[in-house]
């Protein structure tokens, strides 16, 4: 007899070939067909957010955080407070009060400082938050996280002059499969733009701006003591006898280290970043806060001040309202500019309230215990 086992074998193993190949036509197709992508954008604005279908499309909502709480806290009692060692608080107190999500994109933007002068350099974090992602709502969550980490990153570094964090997004690629769901996570600026301040129109120009910067505040380190009470004292009078207030809001960088150190015009936030910029480079544990303050007309307006710790005291110190605006040719008594140096909060808080929450729907969070007396 003939023995056709070996044509049944040859016959079987194309079968098992042509199976095979079916099976994985199929899968291709079934992924062309089936694969799903969404992105998420989040805006930061000052100091932001948004969710998408899951269609392929993009849909953006922009939530505006830049609004001022609406709760102000009048008494000592009411205020928060958060104490930390001098090593862990240094340059980044609010650093150490957000959770490691927060933290991770936090170290991302501090890593990439440097890189982001350019205006366009693209931070990518990849699938480091696909944990957070897979929860219910996660988007949101993440945006929120965002929003905090953006927040106390602006807060702990008065150097970002260079930047408009509100032209910064956080995007969420979601790619979905068959059998899977990855995650892309990066920070942009908006599509043809850039995430440089207002004045400043190539990284050259902000490395000449930063150097500018440096070596006003190193001309300025060289009188420092050691002392931190002779160092604020230094810090506070050098700004007050160098810096003019900006009334009309018009000069480059009017709220930032550049126009206070470089262009010798800047409002309070201007005053209030320099001074940390300075005391930071004295080595003084020093926070900058932000909140409302009621002015010589008894009118309410957004303000920023700072605190700093002077033998383990925290005292307050108000810069730009111990720089009055003269009108006429008139002057201004020497008791005058130490009016908000170095105070407690019983003196203090007449006239200023924090805000702890720099953005409406942002976290809360928390300043030193002020000492009730003034220094």
């Amino acid at each position: 007899m003939k023995d056709n086992r070996g044509n049944g074998f040859v016959s079987f193993f194309i079968m098992v070939t042509l199976l095979i190949a079916i099976i994985f036509f199929g899968y291709i197709i079934y992924q062309t067909l089936f694969n799903e992508q969404e992105v998420s954008i989040f805006q930061s604005n000052s100091t932001v957010a948004v969710d998408t279908g899951i269609d392929g499309t993009t849909k953006v909502e922009k939530r505006n955080i830049g609004d001022t709480i609406k709760e102000i806290f009048t008494t000592q009692e009411d205020i928060p407070s958060v104490t930390y060692s001098t090593q862990e608080s240094q340059g980044k107190y609010f650093y150490e009060q957000l959770n490691d999500t927060e933290k991770e994109i936090y170290n991302g933007l501090q890593e990439s400082k440097d890189k982001m002068m350019s205006g366009t350099y693209v931070i990518q974090y990849g699938s480091k938050f696909s944990s957070v992602l897979e929860q219910e709502n996660g988007s949101k969550i993440l945006g929120d996280n965002y929003q905090s980490a953006i927040e106390a990153f602006t807060h702990d570094n008065p150097d970002l002059f260079y930047l408009n964090v509100s032209s910064m997004y956080l995007n969420i690629e979601t790619k979905k499969t068959a059998f899977s769901k990855t995650y892309n996570v990066y920070i942009q600026p908006e599509e043809g733009s850039t995430y440089m301040a207002n004045g400043f129109n190539s990284e050259t120009e902000v490395r000449i701006a930063k150097q500018n910067i440096e070596n006003e505040a190193n001309n300025l380190k060289k009188r420092f003591t050691g002392n931190a009470y002779k160092d604020t004292k230094i810090i506070h009078d050098y700004l007050i006898e160098n810096v003019k207030y900006d009334e009309g809001n018009k000069s480059i960088g009017s709220y930032t280290i550049y126009g206070a150190l470089v262009g010798k015009r800047c409002v309070c936030e201007g005053y209030a970043k320099a001074f940390k910029y300075l005391a930071d480079k004295a080595g003084i544990e020093n926070v900058l806060m932000q909140g409302i303050a009621v002015n010589s007309e008894g009118i309410q307006e957004k303000h920023a001040w700072n605190a700093v710790n002077i033998n383990n005291s925290w005292y307050l110190v108000d810069v730009t309202w111990d720089d009055p605006i003269i009108i006429g040719k008139g002057t201004v008594s020497s008791n005058i500019h130490y009016k908000y140096f170095l105070k407690g909060s019983n003196n203090f808080y007449k006239d200023h309230k924090i805000e702890y929450k720099f953005t409406e729907n942002g976290k809360t969070f928390k300043f030193p215990t002020i000492s009730i007396s003034d220094y």
